[in-house]
């Protein structure tokens, strides 16, 4: 499948010689580039200013991006679907990825069913959102709110409180706790770190997390509930560095919880599949070049170690493009261009009734923080329903990841799994995770890192902006307003 955007002017029609008694008819074809190498063909319009290779979000965001920019984009990946490795599967698709046979009849109709192979939420307010606003990619998209966020503490699931009234009722802490967490609170939300008064002569830049949770009084137990399940820190790390990093996650957390009240997460609409695809159609409606059902074989250099195209293997034989630069996820570059960062263990699982002591959640995220099940990392539980349209009504399906640490990998979901109840089918992969070994400056390979193993896109963002300034040489403006009204 391939969609062609092309500025190539139309070829000039066959011209007739005549030589001696005989006519003979030659065909002037258009002349090829010098650049092109021996036997191959122009690959669509040949030349461009960056090649992206795999529909996943990263590269849809950049591809949509730099062409808002001017710049002109051929967008390649292996799949005859958005999304690559991200994607969302319909029932049919699903059972085949995994082998499983045909799908149980029970599970309802095909149509009904966009289940995310990767799935996370998003932070209402945070930088993903921000995103989808400055490019106006909400326009293609419907979001609904996510209906809770909970916590596992001393071998029970307890909600995050979303408003004081929770907060009151809460039995993540006692009442004494309660109002110091409160205090907590009143502090983070007139924290400015533009506005010395309201530092109330706490230096974040130079006191650590720990420090700031003593400051005020909070329990150790209130500690790891704050940083994991609002702040979404992964280990104990920040709680040693300076606080100023986590208090601005934790910003960002209650200002999202505010928007809806429910959570601080959105989901959209019949899966994570609209956001590639979102991105893909800003890409196309500013000239870019989608090739889907196209492996790339081969990334060509030059003398010097810098990538200046591809090759691929088309109908019409073996094309190449030539472009300034080469983006992509990991699983497109060599092995000298990428190191391996772990593995993640998912499982999918269908479920035919909501998690329990969820209070019968439509959708809800569960954080298990690593140190309430004797791990490093923590293991994230994300359940979605009919309420997204990502599965057919009375089905729920039921995400459960983390970081492997062990050689048993399925084993270390057990205390996610054990939380959902009843499993009317389970679907486990292991994924090899990957970074890029350089910034891509000199080879001008520019590689994204694979996605991780949390529920959420916070850590993920990030990935998206870096990549963008080792693109583009230039920060993304970030600075809108998530609570714009009107063409948005």
């Amino acid at each position: 499948m391939a969609d062609f955007t092309s500025d190539t002017p139309p070829v000039d029609p066959p011209t007739t010689e005549t030589g001696g008694d005989e006519e003979e008819k030659v065909e002037k074809g258009p002349a090829m580039p010098d650049w092109l190498p021996e036997g191959c063909v122009p690959l669509a319009d040949g030349e461009y200013d960056a090649i992206v290779m795999g529909t996943g979000l990263k590269e849809c965001v950049i591809s949509g991006l730099l062409s808002t920019q001017g710049m002109k984009v051929l967008h390649l990946d292996r799949y005859n679907y958005y999304g690559a490795e991200c994607a969302s599967l319909n029932l049919t698709n699903l059972y085949e990825k995994f082998q499983a046979g045909e799908p149980p009849t029970y599970l309802g109709a095909n149509r009904d069913y966009n289940v995310d192979l990767i799935p996370k939420f998003i932070m209402a307010c945070g930088k993903l959102t921000k995103m989808l606003l400055t490019t106006k990619v909400t326009r293609y998209l419907d979001f609904k709110s996510v209906d809770g966020s909970y916590v596992m503490k001393d071998g029970k699931v307890l909600k995050v409180p979303a408003t004081p009234d929770e907060a009151l009722r809460s039995s993540l802490m006692g009442m004494f706790e309660k109002r110091r967490f409160r205090n907590f609170l009143i502090y983070i939300n007139q924290y400015n770190p533009a506005d010395p008064t309201t530092f109330k002569d706490k230096d974040l830049t130079r006191m650590t997390m720990r420090e700031l949770y003593v400051a005020f009084g909070l329990q150790p137990a209130t500690h790891e509930f704050i940083s994991h399940a609002m702040c979404l820190e992964l280990s104990e790390e920040h709680m040693d560095q300076a606080a100023l990093e986590t208090v601005k996650k934790l910003q960002t957390y209650c200002t999202s919880l505010e928007t809806y009240g429910k959570s601080p997460y959105i989901y959209p609409m019949y899966g994570l599949g609209g956001l590639p695809e979102g991105f893909s159609r800003l890409c196309a409606i500013h000239g870019g070049t989608f090739m889907l059902n196209t492996d790339v074989q081969e990334i060509l250099y030059d003398a010097d170690g810098a990538a200046w195209g591809v090759k691929c293997k088309t109908d019409e034989g073996v094309g190449v493009a030539k472009a300034t630069m080469v983006i992509g996820d990991p699983s497109y570059f060599p092995a000298e261009k990428k190191r391996s960062t772990g593995k993640v263990v998912r499982s999918i699982c269908f479920l035919n009734h909501p998690i329990p002591n969820t209070n019968n959640a439509e959708s809800c995220q569960i954080i298990i923080p690593g140190p309430q099940c004797g791990r490093k990392n923590d293991v994230f539980v994300c359940c979605l329903s009919g309420q997204q349209n990502v599965v057919a009504n009375g089905v729920y399906v039921a995400i459960v990841s983390t970081t492997v640490e062990t050689a048993d990998p399925s084993s270390e979901l057990n205390p996610g799994l054990r939380l959902l109840g009843q499993i009317l089918q389970r679907f486990d992969s292991v994924a090899d995770c990957y970074e890029p070994v350089a910034d891509g400056l000199s080879d001008r390979c520019f590689i994204s890192s694979s996605f991780d193993g949390t529920s959420h896109f916070e850590d993920d963002v990030e990935d998206m902006l870096s990549l963008y300034k080792r693109v583009t040489g230039e920060d993304l403006d970030m600075d809108i307003d998530t609570n714009l009204e009107g063409d948005y």
